[in-house]
């Protein structure tokens, strides 16, 4: 049975291996940390925690590293959350500032969650089933050319350009957005299709054919909203980690093109009391089925509440040596900014 400092033995080599991604010996401890006790002793520590499988031997090293069941006692037990510094706070307040654009505002959250972790970051939509149209917004670009523009009230906005042979008056078009707003605004997305297949029907004969693209285009772009989808930044930093995946960059890389992987994946973690989750090495297999894409990986995710109520994950991924307190301080931080900048909007 491991005792209360072969745990804390756990810890330094967890903490040791991912800041020198060399296997961690009895001597490097006792020199680094303060435990009072021999080298000797240490290694009882380390024999325990191996028959545990908490850590291993890589190779012929005299040094061990922490299995994914040893990350996972760290992370349950054993790992601090470290309080963001005031650069990291300050870069947070700065780069996520209010708009009425979900996709601006989900990209910068992406990009900003990826610098702070150095990892992949991995934003995920909002679920648009019970989101309700604002707004839609005709543009006349040219005689030929206009602009829809779908606005809900999640704050997600859908532009389509449209090119038509039919002439594009400014009066008829006046005419078509009050009766397309008149009928659809309001309406949930998942109930206003029927709605808008309607509308050139209920148009003079001299707008039915202009009314049909632009039904058509509003019916695509509500389509659009209603998919399950990610935003990702960051792949680039896997690079920096090449040699903590010992069965190549491919592999993963593969997996995280799958938005479907990843949603299910985010779908499956439960989150903990304090709103976040990790799911460490071939845990992410178990709850992909078997799909082993993602096994040297550990993701942390959180989530989000976007207008309107709807949850939402947010995440990083990053190989199963990854600093756990730090980003799982930046996940629950970044979520909870992103809540209140999406509830005042």
């Amino acid at each position: 049975m491991v005792n209360d400092r072969s745990l804390e033995v756990l810890k330094a080599i967890v903490r040791d291996y991912v800041d020198s991604r060399e296997p961690v010996g009895s001597k490097s401890i006792v020199e680094r940390h303060a435990f009072g006790v021999s080298a000797a002793t240490i290694r009882n520590d380390m024999a325990l925690l191996e028959e545990e499988q908490l850590i291993v031997a890589p190779h012929t090293s005299s040094g061990r590293v922490p299995t994914d069941k040893g990350y996972r006692v760290f992370v349950n037990h054993l790992a601090e959350a470290r309080p963001l510094s005031s650069a990291q706070r300050h870069a947070i307040e700065t780069f996520l500032r209010p708009s009425n654009d979900l996709d601006e505002t989900l990209g910068r959250t992406v990009r900003l969650l990826s610098q702070l972790t150095n990892q992949v970051a991995l934003v995920q939509y909002p679920s648009m089933i019970r989101a309700r149209i604002r707004h839609i917004e005709l543009v006349r670009l040219s005689d030929t050319r206009l602009m829809t523009v779908l606005i809900t009230d999640t704050a997600r906005v859908e532009q389509r350009i449209l090119e038509t042979d039919v002439g594009i008056g400014d009066e008829a078009l006046a005419e078509l957005r009050g009766v397309v707003n008149a009928a659809a605004g309001g309406l949930l997305l998942q109930d206003v299709r029927a709605v808008l297949l309607g509308i050139p029907e209920r148009v003079h004969p001299e707008l039915q054919a202009l009314a049909g693209l632009v039904v058509a285009a509003l019916v695509e772009q509500i389509g659009a909203n209603r998919q399950d989808r990610l935003v990702m930044a960051g792949a680039a930093n896997l690079a920096k980690s090449e040699d903590d995946f010992a069965g190549g960059l491919f592999p993963v890389l593969e997996a995280i093109e799958e938005q479907v992987t990843l949603l299910r994946l985010f779908g499956e973690m439960q989150l903990d009391a304090v709103a976040v989750a990790a799911s460490i090495g071939r845990e992410n297999s178990a709850y992909l089925g078997g799909a082993a894409g993602l096994d040297a990986t550990s993701v942390v995710a959180g989530g989000y509440t976007a207008a309107g109520g709807e949850v939402a994950r947010l995440g990083v991924l990053g190989p199963t040596r990854m600093d756990y307190g730090s980003n799982i301080a930046a996940v629950r931080a970044v979520a909870r900014y992103l809540s209140g900048l999406l509830g005042e909007n």
